[in-house]
């Protein structure tokens, strides 16, 4: 049985935010924690920011790791040959997890393939809710934020994603209200 496990942009990232954690070892203890070597793993994006010795870390991720490219993976994929760690390296891809059809792209988009059926995937944007995207992101419920920040800063299969994003929408409705934005949004 394949478990499909979601973490889409990397706490790597992320915990450099939040002394006193050591961010390598905390993150990895996480990931490998719920990700077994037999598990599929997307990531979406930003695996790495500035970081120097990437190797190590990619051998001790558990999993079969899917990248889909972000911003700031550009500069770390010059030093290493992405086809040892990842069974595929791409901007966009959609996938089938249990019935369900996921665009995955490292960053938000508003229309996507089977954006009537399917799922919006994505990275990127953090927990930012004070851009103008965000009453919009806000009243899609088939949009959802793979990052570390939403999602406890561990890897998610689909359904904790879903709740983790519900949860987060719901205690930043009154940021999405006070957008100037939300006068283009209509009422559901």
């Amino acid at each position: 049985m394949i478990y499909d496990i979601l973490y889409v942009r990397s706490a790597f990232r992320a915990f450099q935010h939040h002394p006193p954690l050591q961010p390598t070892e905390a993150l990895l203890s996480k990931w490998n924690a719920k990700v077994k070597a037999d598990d599929t793993v997307y990531i979406l994006g930003d695996l790495f920011f500035r970081a120097a010795k990437v190797e190590p870390i990619l051998k001790a991720l558990n999993g079969r790791k899917h990248l889909i490219v972000g911003n700031h993976d550009h500069t770390w994929m010059k030093r290493v040959v992405a086809s040892e760690y990842f069974a595929s390296v791409q901007t966009l891809k959609e996938v089938e997890v249990d019935g369900r059809v996921l665009t995955l792209c490292h960053y938000p988009m508003l229309s996507y393939p089977q954006a009537r059926r399917g799922y919006m995937v994505y990275g990127h944007i953090h927990n930012n809710v004070r851009d103008d995207y965000w009453p919009l992101i806000a009243r899609r419920s088939r949009m959802l934020n793979a990052g570390a920040d939403v999602n406890n800063f561990e890897p998610v299969t689909f359904d904790e994603m879903v709740a983790n994003n519900r949860a987060f929408i719901a205690s930043h409705a009154d940021v999405a209200k006070q957008n100037p934005l939300m006068m283009f949004c209509l009422e559901a």
